[in-house]
């Protein structure tokens, strides 16, 4: 018995080492096959990190696992990721193994993990998912010994994500957390699969999105005929959102075509199934919403599928005397009947027509009704609509959620008609555009996100013509600006079903306009894909608006500033407001205007060429950032100020400009009253510095100055003031950071240095001595607040001795020849003593005006 025991324990641990060991044995072979067929059939990079074998949890079969699976793509999609997943395994009979490199390898069944499968058609059209390789029959045969052969009886995808991208067609469809299963006798030729599919469906078109994240569920039997390739829908059930649909029928794929055959319709008749239909951003949660009446939707789609032909199909919505009321809202919206049939009766894409026959419903007292029709609608799409009725729009806010609307108010009144076909709108025909009738609007209110402040309109009227749209009145309220405006709109329709910017030309009258009422703030949401811990916002300019605007306004205010009777051409075009013609009042005089402002780049934009006329000088140099930033010595002298510049450069987030970042130049002229010099601190420190001038009666009236502007910094040109009959030379430059840089040039005459000066010009003529002057630099460096003042002051003196003793030696030469002549003549005494005893008195006197000059500045640095 013990000899049986140890004989039978032998045997299970030999069977057990052979079933750990053995896929070790065979790994790389199996590897090589995979990686051989995947060569064979696919035209992509294929890449994983490492195999994993597993034979005893899978017992009788072999599980091979294939761990961070990855597809990228070659061009025109070179180097992206077309799939990727955490593992794909696959699982095979034992006896598979064996035939490794002599024959086919069975796969039974396989799973797929933690996916992420990216779809994207691009604008041309191409696929990036069109990998597969076209070979030869000849080749396949040749290379089929080694091939792997998938003989499924299941598979399994989870906890997957497959995102779907349509660049041409701006479609988008995102499926996250993907769970689908099936299974089912895949050896046979007929057989059945079930299938379960569980997802969180997102879906855009066309920029508006109808699905988001919403559960779709499905269970299906799909019954397969391999041997004609027919697939047919025997036991189906779909739950969108609240939408349940079952749905029978067949497809059969031919050589040339595929045939289908398809029934659907609703189970129920319950009016919450149209709720269902409408996109959760407009719908919210229809939970707990209550309901009468009916709704149906049901039809068929049958016929064949190939480059020329569609199923022809037909398609009922029905809905009769039906209401529904949201559970937080006080009012019903009922009496609402719906008749619409969309339908191909030929199989031809373009034979489709739409024919909403009725759609109408009730709120209160007020009825609404419309029908629309649309055929030809892929070679030229022919629409014609009409709608007749009262909408109570805070009625309609009390019934349906709107959560970005704080306030809806007013009362709408229709009654018009229109026929257009798009091929005339593309091509701005519009004198083929049949419209009639009119919309008006009375009694509106509105809050919300679309607009910076709530807006009221008292009143409003639109007639549609043939030709175009008018705005017969229009008179609205928000924030502090008050509109009135008529005019006419030439492209509604195209504006709004064929992306087309908004033209018309309108008439502005406005009391008050205050420009912040109307800009709106652009924000950059974060998102899952791109999250952000910050809000970007900026001030935009519409980009849809397309239109001359010619406005009077009493007032306008932008930021601090006040424009009284302002009149002028606003030019609105792809992000953009030229101006044309702009005149007003401000700071107590005029101002003409031609200018740009652009929010289209990522850096707002502005250019200006302005005329300034008698502003004040003080209102002006305060109020206006970028005139104090120019000329900021300008803000301390009173009067009134002409001024010519051309600037441009960018804007902040808030449309202001930023003087970093301007460019241009301009010329001034002074008109003053009145100089108060005193509270500059540069002007200040050079008058300490020279004692000959007092800077605060300068007579800057009349003072005409050249400047330009460019990289933060305010060149100026050089000036001449008058001071007294001293001539006095500005050149030099300021930066917007209000560092300093300029020189001064002053022709000073030597009276005006003071009583020992006037020593070294006592021996001079009265014509020698008034036309006696010296030239002195200064350089003033720093900032306005904290300036430093650098003089010549000493050199000039120093050159003025030198000049005044030539002038001596000059004269005393003359009078020696006289003395020397008079000598001769008589004898008398020789002149080279008195010249000496005059040279020494000119060094004497110089020294003593000197040290007089200098004295108070250097008593000043030792008091500092």
């Amino acid at each position: 018995m013990k000899k049986a025991l140890k004989i039978f324990g032998g045997s299970i641990i030999i069977v057990l080492g052979i079933l750990v060991l053995t896929p070790y044995f065979f790994k790389d072979k199996i590897v090589t096959v995979i990686k051989e067929t995947i060569n064979e059939n696919v035209n992509a990079n294929v890449n994983f990190n490492n195999v994993d074998l597993s034979l005893i949890s899978n017992f009788p079969n072999v599980k091979v696992s294939l761990n961070d699976f990855v597809i990228t793509t070659f061009k025109p999609f070179e180097g992206d990721t077309l799939a990727s997943a955490k593992s794909v395994s696959l699982k095979m009979p034992l006896t598979s193994l064996f035939k490794v490199g002599s024959g086919e390898i069975a796969v039974n069944y396989f799973s797929i993990d933690e996916s992420n499968i990216n779809i994207l058609i691009n604008k041309q059209g191409q696929a990036n998912y069109n990998i597969t390789k076209n070979t030869a029959s000849e080749e396949t045969t040749t290379k089929s010994e080694s091939a792997l052969n998938l003989s499924l009886d299941g598979y399994n995808i989870s906890n997957s994500t497959i995102y779907y991208l349509d660049e041409a067609s701006a479609m988008y469809l995102k499926l996250e957390n993907f769970n689908h299963k099936g299974s089912g006798n895949f050896s046979t030729a007929i057989s059945e699969l079930k299938t379960e599919t569980n997802t969180k469906v997102s879906f855009d078109y066309d920029n508006t999105k109808y699905l988001n994240n919403q559960s779709v569920a499905l269970k299906a039997i799909i019954g397969i005929d391999l041997n004609e390739y027919k697939f047919t829908f025997l036991e189906n059930e779909a739950l969108i959102n609240q939408l349940k649909l079952v749905f029978d029928g067949f497809i059969k794929m031919n050589e040339t075509n595929q045939e289908i055959d398809i029934n659907f319709k609703t189970p129920s008749a319950d009016f919450k199934n149209f709720l269902a239909l409408i996109p959760e951003k407009y719908s919210k949660d229809i939970n707990g919403v209550k309901t009468t009446g009916d709704f149906t939707l049901e039809g068929f789609a049958k016929g064949i599928v190939d480059e020329t032909h569609i199923p022809s199909f037909d398609i009922q919505i029905t809905s009769n005397n039906a209401s529904f009321k949201y559970p937080e809202l006080p009012k019903t919206i009922q009496n609402i009947n719906i008749n619409t049939t969309i339908s191909n009766n030929t199989g031809i894409v373009n034979d489709t027509k739409v024919n909403v026959q009725k759609f109408s419903f009730k709120i209160d007292e007020h009825i609404f009704s419309s029908s629309a029709f649309i055929s030809n609608i892929i070679h030229n799409p022919f629409i014609s609509a009409k709608a007749k009725g009262t909408i109570n729009l805070k009625a309609i806010s009390q019934a349906y959620p709107m959560d970005e609307i704080k306030n809806l108010q007013g009362i709408l009144n229709a009654d018009f008609e229109t026929k257009f076909d798009m091929k005339s709108i593309e091509q701005k025909q519009h004198h083929k555009i049949k419209n009639s009738g009119n919309i008006s609007l009375s009694e509106f209110k509105y809050e919300g996100n679309e607009m910076a402040k709530p807006i009221e309109i008292n009143s409003a009227k639109v007639t549609f013509n043939t030709n175009n749209i008018k705005l017969n009145n229009f008179e609205a309220k928000t924030g502090e600006s008050d509109l009135k405006m008529n005019g006419n709109i030439e492209n509604l329709v195209g504006f709004v079903l064929n992306n087309e910017n908004l033209k018309g030309n309108f008439n502005l009258n406005s009391a008050t306009f205050k420009v912040n009422d109307f800009m709106v703030t652009n924000t950059q949401e974060a998102t899952e894909e791109a999250p952000t811990e910050t809000v970007d916002s900026q001030l935009k300019i519409p980009s849809f608006l397309d239109c001359t605007i010619n406005a009077t306004a009493t007032t306008v205010i932008y930021d601090d500033l006040t424009l009284k009777n302002a009149s002028g051409t606003l030019s609105i075009k792809d992000e953009k407001v030229e101006i044309t013609n702009l005149s007003s009042e401000i700071f107590d005089g005029k101002i003409k205007l031609n200018g740009m402002v652009s929010t289209k780049a990522a850096n707002p934009t502005f250019s200006i060429n302005m005329d300034a006329i008698r502003f004040n000088i003080e209102q002006s140099f305060t109020e206006l950032k970028m005139f104090e930033a120019i000329a900021p010595i300008a803000k301390l002298v009173s009067g009134k100020i002409n001024t010519q510049f051309m600037v441009s450069g960018d804007l902040n987030e808030d449309l202001t400009p930023n003087l970093s970042t301007i460019s241009g130049n301009a010329m001034s002229e002074l008109l003053v009253s009145k100089e108060t010099l005193e509270n500059s601190e540069a002007l200040t420190l050079l008058s300490e510095n020279l004692d000959f001038i007092d800077l605060n009666k300068l007579d800057l009236n009349n003072l005409k100055v050249d400047i330009a502007f460019e990289d933060g910094k305010v060149a100026v040109k050089p000036f001449n003031i008058a001071y007294k009959d001293i001539d006095i030379e500005v050149s030099g430059a300021h930066g917007f950071d209000q560092t300093l840089d300029y020189d001064l040039a002053f022709d000073v005459p030597v009276k005006y240095l003071g009583k020992d000066a006037s020593k070294l010009i006592a021996n001079l003529s009265e014509q020698d001595a008034a036309e006696m002057s010296i030239p002195v630099k200064a350089n003033m460096l720093g900032s306005f607040t904290n300036p430093t003042v650098k003089t010549d002051i000493k050199e000039a003196m120093t050159n003025l001795t030198t000049q005044l003793v030539n002038k001596q030696k000059d004269k005393a030469i003359d009078e020696g020849v006289s003395e020397l002549t008079k000598l001769l003549n008589s004898n008398n005494k020789s002149t080279d003593s008195t010249t000496t005893t005059n040279n020494d008195e000119i060094k004497k006197a110089a020294n003593s005006v000197l040290n007089s000059l200098f004295k108070k500045k250097k008593d000043t640095v030792k008091k500092q």
